[in-house]
């Protein structure tokens, strides 16, 4: 059996594709499966525009990542009957005085010095495409390569398609230690009983690196970092583009709600709402669309990315024979999830981690000393 750690989208994304080979898996939540970070998510699908530099490697695999993503689409569509809104909106990054020109400027640059596609709109041509737009804005750069999901319908699918596939879930069901013997993982202790596994996948999330089933010197270097988010009820669509402001965004839904995120905090675990938070977010979501003013707030939540030390995952096999990290995914764990799984799988299968994942191995971090002393 394999045992993974943790039941949001990139755990059971594994899973799934681990019980579609035939092999048997449990996937263990400490909640309701999906309930963390993978539904507190955007869903937005954005190599581009979350593209930072000095980032050359992740770069490419969120690339990598977002080019799966229409036949994962198809694919887990067509094994749940389970519409999960795939969606290729594009987007609009925005600037509204001099300042954020030049930035945009800056960013154009970079972009192109990637081979990105980013395209420059005048403050006209900006309003021309996304007609609610406010008057101030100056510029423009339209990224066509923006795409989303709906996340909380991604859960349900990938919920699913797991247990179809003959997938064990065991919800509210937490991991408190490994078993070992012999220097390697034999099983986990969860719930009070034991399970004997031939492998165990950490894929816990912002929990990854507070782990005390891990013992310490294994915990990965993963933290929680606050994202609070909040969601408008559009009477109709204010926007069919995703938009981006000084490193906030909208994100319309087609069911008509409008998303708008998101903070960045370092409060460890303390999930609490906040009106400064909260006030951000709208005073940048009305820069952009000063029609929101009239629109009811329907939801207001937060969550916790799994940043990494470098902000890039942690993917493949773990300094302790039988532990497997799949883990930091930062601002791209929807976005990785099909690429992430396909890679993990195929070790497990085959023993050998593609090309594509070998730059995110633990092993980057064993020149600063201990797994637990880079946490």
């Amino acid at each position: 059996m394999i045992a993974i750690i943790g039941g949001g989208a990139i755990g059971l994304a594994i899973g799934w594709r681990l019980a579609s080979a035939d092999l048997a898996v449990t996937v263990f939540d400490r909640g309701r499966a999906g309930s963390a970070a993978s539904e507190a998510a955007a869903g937005m699908l954005a190599p581009v525009s979350e593209a930072e530099p000095e980032e050359d490697a992740l770069i490419q695999l969120a690339l990598a990542g977002h080019a799966m993503w229409p036949a994962f689409a198809v694919e887990l569509t067509a094994r749940t009957g389970t519409l999960i809104d795939y969606w290729q909106c594009g987007g609009l990054h925005v600037a509204l005085d001099r300042d954020e020109v030049e930035r945009l400027r800056f960013l154009q640059d970079f972009l192109a010095r990637l081979q990105l596609e980013a395209r420059w709109l005048g403050g006209t041509e900006a309003r021309s495409l996304s007609p609610h737009l406010s008057p101030n804005v100056k510029a423009a750069l339209v990224s066509p390569t923006d795409h989303q999901v709906d996340n909380r319908k991604l859960m349900a699918a990938l919920r699913t398609a797991f247990v179809t596939d003959g997938g064990w879930l065991q919800e509210h069901t937490e991991v408190t230690a490994l078993d070992l013997a012999g220097g390697k993982v034999t099983g986990v202790i969860a719930g009070g009983r034991r399970y004997a596994a031939e492998l165990v996948i950490l894929a816990a999330g912002a929990w990854s690196g507070a782990n005390e089933a891990l013992p310490a010197q294994y915990r990965p270097p993963v933290r929680p970092v606050k994202g609070q988010m909040l969601s408008v009820r559009m009477s109709s669509s204010l926007t069919e583009l995703i938009l981006w402001r000084n490193g906030r965004y909208l994100v319309p839904r087609r069911d008509g709600r409008l998303l708008i995120g998101a903070t960045v905090e370092e409060r460890g675990f303390d999930d609490r709402l906040t009106a400064g938070g909260l006030f951000q977010l709208l005073e940048e979501a009305r820069a952009l669309l000063p029609d929101i003013d009239e629109l009811p707030i329907e939801e207001r939540w937060s969550g916790f990315r799994p940043a990494s030390r470098d902000d890039a995952p942690i993917l493949g096999p773990s300094p302790l024979p039988g532990l497997i990290y799949a883990t930091g995914h930062y601002r791209h764990g929807i976005l990785l999830t099909p690429i992430t799984a396909a890679g993990i799988a195929e070790y497990v299968l085959h023993g050998t981690v593609p090309p594509a994942l070998q730059p995110f191995s633990a092993a980057r971090f064993a020149a600063r000393g201990s797994m637990e002393r880079v946490a």
